[in-house]
């Protein structure tokens, strides 16, 4: 399985271009499209959701995952991480640093390859077709990243949960990067001078009322039943959030 995590969009011609590539070269492989609409341009807020979301795949999925404001840096590496036995495959900008320094910190194997090899035509803005998906085809051939094992030079503090917004839905449901096991049951959030109080689901509370919650993948979200939280809040991806306990 390939699994897509990129700031994108779905409105635009390059989600189908890199699946496209993939089809031609593992058409056996099922892709699954995880996020495309991550925070754009925004590495920080986007690690710490895909190490939040990724759980949910089989331990032998390759993610291809792009978001990459620097693409085209000659500076910035590509590379390959395998953690616990799944794949990532993207720019070495830092998407990748929370899910593998948590991997370290409990254990886990990781290993990383910076990706030497180059297609005859490389593009020079867009890296997620021409050198990352031919490279995620690969890894789920079962074949060896093409290039050169390296240490992988993750800073501790990226293990830190973000108390930030990191990621807002359709419905203005705001996500942030604070992870519910590491608060106590009972803690909730601030938003400036707000305390937006705790309920276990949105039937727990009124309509209109803006509360907070662990949604289904471990994260603090804040939202407004039958509402929108960040329109009602004013918040947006990056803005700040306490832990209130």
């Amino acid at each position: 399985m390939i699994v897509l995590f990129t700031d994108f969009g779905s409105d635009g011609p390059y989600v189908g271009q890199v699946k496209a590539v993939l089809a031609q070269q593992v058409p056996e492989t099922p892709v699954i499209d995880l996020l495309h609409n991550a925070p754009r341009f925004n590495v920080q807020a986007s690690a710490h959701l895909l190490a939040a979301y990724i759980s949910a795949f089989p331990a032998d999925s390759v993610l291809l995952g792009v978001v990459d404001p620097g693409v085209g840096d000659p500076q910035r590496k590509a590379v390959a991480i395998n953690v616990a036995g799944r794949w990532y495959v993207g720019p070495a900008n830092g998407l990748f640093d929370v899910l593998a320094a948590r991997a370290m910190t409990g254990k886990e194997d990781v290993t990383c390859w910076e990706i030497t090899w180059q297609p005859e035509n490389l593009s020079n803005s867009f890296h997620g077709r021409d050198l990352f998906a031919p490279v995620a085809a690969r890894l789920a051939r079962g074949e060896m990243p093409p290039g050169v094992q390296i240490d992988w030079p993750v800073s501790a503090a990226v293990i830190n949960d973000l108390s930030e917004a990191i990621f807002i839905d359709h419905y203005g449901n705001v996500i942030t990067g604070v992870r519910a096991s590491n608060i106590a049951a009972t803690a909730c959030l601030k938003v400036d001078e707000h305390i937006v109080m705790r309920a276990n689901t949105f039937c727990d509370v009124a309509a209109g009322q803006a509360f907070c919650y662990e949604n289904a993948n471990g994260l603090m979200e804040i939202a407004v039943n039958q509402g929108n939280a960040a329109r009602g809040l004013g918040l947006a991806i990056g803005s700040r959030v306490a832990v209130h306990e």
